[in-house]
């Protein structure tokens, strides 16, 4: 298998929202808030109109791009066995995704987010985890893993107790290891760990610019660069109109944006770059190449509803 993601498996609603539904529910556009109570979730959700609902978790939406290039992947997610958890399956099956895990009747539903889309195209995300929150080392495929060329991590998955757990057995028997540090939010919260797992434990770590400059408190981003080099690790920046940048050491790669794009929902942008360069990258592409396929695969998504690309525009 050439990549296995462990992520959460959640499903994503999309509804298209107004600036002051935003404002008015005390949310920070363009990020990620938790919300750990289900009534809350569906508080927000009334007189919401649903434009899509679709499998999606952030490394999970990656796989199935990489699966699209035509490449053998997998992915490991706690789902309940419920209609969502049942319907998340049959998402990723209709992908050419294997699915290792067994759901069962859990505690939790299976997790939810809610992705709102302003008129400017930003999505804003309230994320209900359910079960896909309780992943615990038992849920870790360790064949699956071993098995894998690279393994792909999301910071959305990393949280104290099982599920660092289920991070640290992963990254312990993996052959090589990729994350995302998926939102701003995730780095505030756990700014040590993921400096620690990037410095440490990861071969491959992918970032916006926000993240990374917040990760290391860097105040340009020629630290950024500086800090990358010294690493001697890859790691990938996405940069918003700016492009994107990859460094490996001494080696840099830029990659411009695509121009003249209809955007319609930013949701997945990031995702489906993952999934280009990785896709690049395992199968021995240079950097520029990688961030290229990269860059491709977020211009398409972008111009479509939801993180996933329909058989249309592939």
């Amino acid at each position: 298998m050439k990549i296995l993601g462990i992520g959460n498996a959640i499903v994503d609603v999309i509804c298209k929202v107004d600036d002051n539904f935003i404002t008015k529910n005390s949310l920070t556009k363009g990020t990620m808030k938790l919300i750990f109570e289900e009534s809350e979730f569906k508080n927000l959700l009334t007189n919401l109109k649903i434009e899509k609902t679709v499998s999606g978790g952030s490394v999970a939406n990656s796989i199935v791009g990489i699966s699209q290039l035509g490449n053998k992947v997998g992915f490991i997610g706690k789902v309940s066995d419920d209609d969502l958890g049942s319907k998340y399956e049959e998402g990723l099956k209709n992908e050419k995704v294997e699915y290792f895990y067994s759901k069962k009747k859990e505690e939790l539903p299976t997790g939810t987010c809610l992705i709102l889309v302003t008129p400017d195209s930003e999505r804003t995300m309230c994320t209900f985890l359910g079960t896909a929150g309780k992943i615990n080392e038992n849920d870790v495929n360790t064949d699956a893993i071993k098995k894998s060329e690279i393994i792909f991590l999301e910071g959305y998955l990393w949280d104290e107790g099982e599920p660092k757990k289920a991070f640290d057995k992963a990254i312990s028997c993996a052959n090589k290891v990729a994350m995302s540090l998926s939102d701003q939010f995730c780095v505030d919260r756990h700014k040590s760990h993921f400096l620690d797992l990037v410095k440490n434990k990861l071969d491959i770590t992918f970032a916006n610019e926000q993240e990374i400059i917040s990760l290391i408190d860097a105040k340009t981003f020629d630290e950024v660069i500086n800090f990358s080099k010294e690493l001697k690790k890859l790691l990938v920046i996405t940069r918003g109109e700016k492009g994107a940048i990859a460094i490996n050491g001494d080696e840099v790669a830029e990659c411009g944006v695509k121009k003249n794009l209809k955007i319609v929902d930013l949701t997945g942008a990031g995702d489906l770059f993952a999934a280009g360069f990785l896709h690049g990258h395992v199968n021995n592409h240079s950097l520029n190449q990688s961030l290229e396929k990269g860059t491709e695969m977020s211009s398409r998504v972008i111009q479509q509803i939801g993180a996933r690309l329909k058989a249309n525009e592939r």
